[in-house]
């Protein structure tokens, strides 16, 4: 089969902007929009977001400087910063019709598919291992705190070395029916597109806290999925990225790097 056969087969079955057999046109129940969490779960609960500081900047050199960065301090984050990067990203301002949400951030119809996982290293108050983010309730859900998942988490990316220096390492999967809810096949086109939104956000937000970030999209799907323990089909991992304090990074440099 010649090389683009089927990435033009996938274009073509996609191409529909308005399918009538979506499971909302067939009466189908509304997706959740979050995962569960079963009841008496032990959760830890963020730093409001009205509570986060806000950071002056100037937004033309923001963006002008904004770069991937692959190099990490030992510094770690505090828990105030990692809400701040968590409530820029994915945070919910209020929930919309057929279970929708508004964020932060913009999500064809509203859906946003995206569950947030978190590889933590350091950050302040929060043992070292993996976690959910609980972006209705603005908490984090511990996962597990296996060493050797954390290994082979590192492992399955191409650039491992940015994920073991990282004081966090976000991971984005897309939980497909709540796009497909309302735009049948056409909802993994959305999803990868949703995906720029959030990390670019993510970019600028940790520059603002003199933080690096570099999104992470060559992994190896299977074995991300597996650590985190996802089914590759209806919740499978679509992107990543690292975070860490960083040298030259952040406002402050952004400045004296402007003027010399």
């Amino acid at each position: 089969m010649d090389f683009y056969e089927k990435e033009q087969a996938f274009l073509a079955d996609t191409r529909d902007i308005a399918p009538q057999d979506t499971p909302l046109k067939q009466g189908a129940p509304v997706p959740p929009p979050e995962k569960p969490v079963a009841p008496g779960t032990k959760v830890i609960r963020l730093p409001e977001p009205e509570m986060l500081a806000d950071h002056e900047v100037s937004f033309l050199e923001m963006v002008e400087l904004r770069a991937s960065v692959r190099s990490y301090k030992d510094t770690p984050l505090s828990l105030k910063e990692l809400s701040y990067l968590l409530w820029c990203t994915q945070g919910v301002k209020m929930p919309a019709p057929k279970g929708g949400s508004m964020r932060t951030v913009p999500s064809a119809g509203a859906r946003h598919a995206f569950e947030t996982y978190l590889y933590i290293q350091r950050v302040e108050g929060l043992a070292p291992g993996f976690y959910r983010y609980l972006a209705f309730e603005h908490m984090l859900l511990p996962l597990h705190l296996d060493e050797a998942a954390g290994e082979q988490f590192a492992a399955s990316f191409r650039a491992k070395g940015a994920v073991e220096q990282s004081a966090v390492t976000f991971v984005w999967a897309a939980n497909i029916a709540r796009l497909a809810y309302v735009f049948g096949k056409r909802a993994y086109r959305y999803a990868f597109l949703d995906a720029g939104h959030v990390c670019e956000n993510l970019y600028l937000a940790a520059w603002t806290l003199g933080a690096g970030c570099c999104a992470m999209g060559a992994f190896d799907d299977t074995a991300v999925d597996t650590v985190l323990g996802l089914d590759g089909g209806e919740e499978f991992a679509i992107y990543g990225a690292t975070v860490g304090k960083a040298a030259g990074v952040g406002p402050t440099a952004g400045r004296k790097e402007m003027n010399v």
